[in-house]
C-alpha cells in the first residue's frame, strides 16, 4: 500500500506537469492580440477537453492518500508512527499534525479547489483555462515536494508502538480537530492570485474577473477568519496566555494574509464602481498568497519557536525558492501589462474614499519613519 500511494502521487504530479505545460502552450500559441475583445467573446474561448479535465484527474489521484493514512496501515508508515494516537477523536487529527500528512492534505485541497474550477468553467472559459493552468503550476510545487521531500508513505524503521507516539498533548483540544483544516482551506484558497495573474495575462477586458475573485476571496477568508477565532480561543484555554492572541508567531503568520484579505474585499470594490485603484488590488492580491507562502515558510522551516510549529527540516528551501518564482511572474507580468491597469478616475482623498477601506488600508500600510 506504500507503494501504491507513492506510485498515486507520481502520476498526479505528471498529471499536474502536463496540465501546466499543456496551458502554457495552448496560451502561446493564442498571442495577445489574437485574445478576445469583449468579456463574451472571452466565455466563447475553448481549451481543449482532455485540459480541462485534468484537473479532476489529479484530484483523484491525491484522493485515495487520506484515505489510506487513516487506515490502519497509518501506523507502519513514518507519519503515522509518530503522530497517530490512540482509537477516539484525535486519531483523525494525525493526518494533519504532521509536516508530510498536514502538506498531503494541502495538495488534496488545492486539487479540490481545481475540480471546483472545472464545474465552473462555464463561467467564462477562457479566464478559468488561465486560472487552472496557473493552479496547476502551485500543484506541481507541493506535488514535489510530496514525492522528494516530505513523502508522506514512507516507512518508519525501528519499533513501532501500538498507538503510535501520539499527538502533543497541547493539541489534544476539541477545537484543534478542526482548526488546522479552516486554516488550510484559507490558505489554499487564497490561490485565488490566479484569477488576478490570469486576467492580467489574458488582458481582460471589463471588471468581471474581481466578481469572481471577490466571490473565491470571500468563501476563504471565512475559512480563515474561522481558524483563527479558534486558534485564538485555544491559545486562551490551553496555552494559558492571558488573552486570545499572546502574539505567537504561527498566529501572527495567519493573521498577514488575513489583513491584506480583508483590504482586497474591501477596496476592490472601488475598483468595481468607479475603475480606479487597478494596481493596488493586484498587489493586495499577490501579496496575500506570498504571505501565506511566508507563513507556511516560518512554521515549517523551524525559523520561529512556537508549541504548535512544526520542526526544522529542509523544506524551508523549497518554499523560498518558490515564493521567488511566484515573485518573478508577478512582477514581470505587472511590468508588462502595466498599461492594462490604468485608473478611469484618481483617488482624490484616501480618508474620504470609505472608512471601512481607510481603517483596513492603515492596518496594512508600513508604520512612518
Amino acid at each position: 500500500m506504500a507503494a501504491f500511494g507513492s506510485f498515486a502521487l507520481l502520476i498526479a504530479l505528471a498529471l499536474a506537469a502536463y496540465n501546466l505545460l499543456a496551458g502554457r502552450l495552448r496560451f502561446v500559441s493564442s498571442p495577445p492580440d489574437s485574445r478576445p475583445a469583449s468579456p463574451r467573446a472571452a466565455g466563447r474561448y475553448r481549451a481543449p477537453r482532455r485540459h480541462r479535465r485534468l484537473p479532476g484527474y489529479h484530484w483523484r489521484c491525491v484522493r485515495p492518500h487520506l484515505v489510506c493514512l487513516y487506515q490502519r496501515l497509518l501506523d507502519h508508515l513514518h507519519h503515522g508512527a509518530l503522530e497517530s494516537s490512540p482509537a477516539g477523536p484525535y486519531k483523525f487529527s494525525a493526518l494533519w499534525s504532521g509536516q508530510e500528512g498536514s502538506l498531503l492534505l494541502w495538495a488534496w485541497l488545492l486539487g479540490t479547489y481545481g475540480f471546483v474550477l472545472r464545474l465552473t468553467h462555464k463561467t467564462d472559459v477562457k479566464l478559468y483555462a488561465y486560472a487552472g493552468t496557473i493552479l496547476a503550476g502551485i500543484q506541481v510545487f507541493f506535488l514535489l515536494i510530496l514525492n522528494f521531500a516530505a513523502p508522506p508513505f514512507a516507512l518508519y524503521r525501528g519499533a513501532i508502538p501500538d498507538d503510535g507516539n501520539g499527538l502533543n498533548p497541547l493539541l489534544q483540544y476539541p477545537e484543534m480537530v478542526i482548526h488546522p483544516p479552516m486554516l488550510y482551506l484559507g490558505y489554499v484558497g487564497f490561490s485565488s492570485l490566479l484569477f488576478a495573474l490570469g486576467a492580467l495575462m489574458m488582458r481582460y477586458p471589463g471588471e468581471k474577473w474581481i466578481k469572481v475573485t471577490r466571490v473565491w476571496t470571500m468563501v476563504t477568508w471565512l475559512f480563515l477568519t474561522c481558524g483563527i477565532f479558534l486558534g485564538m480561543h485555544w491559545a486562551y484555554a490551553v496555552l494559558g496566555w492571558g488573552g486570545y492572541w499572546g502574539w505567537d508567531p504561527v498566529e501572527n503568520a495567519s493573521f498577514m494574509p488575513w489583513l491584506t484579505g480583508t483590504a482586497f474585499l474591501h477596496s476592490v470594490m472601488m475598483q468595481e464602481k468607479k475603475g480606479m485603484m487597478k494596481s493596488w488590488n493586484v498587489w493586495l492580491i499577490f501579496s496575500t498568497f506570498l504571505l501565506t507562502m511566508l507563513g507556511t515558510l516560518l512554521t515549517r522551516a523551524g525559523l520561529v519557536s512556537s508549541v504548535h510549529a512544526f520542526a526544522q527540516s529542509s523544506i524551508g528551501t523549497w518554499f523560498v525558492v518558490f515564493m521567488g518564482i511566484v515573485l518573478a511572474v508577478c512582477i514581470f507580468t505587472y511590468v508588462l501589462q502595466r498599461s492594462h491597469l490604468k485608473g478611469e478616475h484618481r483617488v482624490e482623498s484616501w480618508s474620504a474614499a470609505s472608512p471601512a477601506f481607510s481603517s483596513i488600508t492603515w492596518c496594512c500600510s508600513p508604520p512612518a519613519s
